[in-house]
């Protein structure tokens, strides 16, 4: 059975992060299934890049899904960290200990919702928002149990690769992390 992964665009994601993604995770073998939030199913990104979604986000199940990733983007995140169904869901992976992931400015949602871990990065200057504690500006990916991490646009590729590792396994990772030539991803 495949692995699952739900990733919720709203306008204003950041466009390098949400394509990364999803390249990384279906080369990995990972069902990828992108939601919009709004009326139109397709939502400009920050730099107005058009990503056409599947799904309205209220069809969306926690059940359905392993994990659940939100690219960055202050446009899009604020969206996703007010957005009820959004945080309602990142509330649902997390009790049912399932796997929670953003970079960038998106851990700005997760600590809305309240799922954030105790040790966690994001993209510089928004540790601010969220409280400096457990912030580590050390590490382009940062595990705290099931909620993982990442700074932003220039460490998507080692992101999406640790999600892979994490939901495909180590041997899946080695084959991509080679051809992608992505060595620097490794800690």
């Amino acid at each position: 059975m495949a692995t699952k992964v739900l990733i919720p665009l709203a306008q204003g994601f950041e466009e390098i992060e949400a394509v990364s993604l999803i390249d990384v995770l279906r080369r990995g073998g990972v069902e990828v299934s992108l939601y919009y939030i709004g009326q139109s199913n397709l939502v400009t990104g920050a730099n107005g890049i058009t990503i056409e979604a599947n799904i309205p986000i209220e069809d969306a199940s926690s059940d359905d899904f392993d994990m659940i990733v939100l690219p960055g983007g202050w446009g899009g995140t604020n969206i996703l960290a007010t957005h009820e169904k959004v945080q309602s869901l990142l509330k649902e992976f997390k009790a049912k200990e399932k796997y929670v992931a953003a970079l960038c400015a998106a851990p700005f949602a997760l600590h809305q919702a309240g799922v954030l871990g105790e040790r966690f990065t994001c993209y510089p200057s928004v540790e601010e928002q969220i409280g400096t504690q457990g912030y580590d500006a050390t590490q382009k990916v940062v595990q705290d149990g099931k909620v993982i991490t990442s700074q932003g646009p220039g460490t998507a590729i080692c992101f999406g690769l640790a999600l892979v590792k994490i939901l495909q396994g180590d041997e899946t990772y080695q084959m991509l992390i080679g051809g992608l030539l992505a060595r620097y991803c490794e800690s």
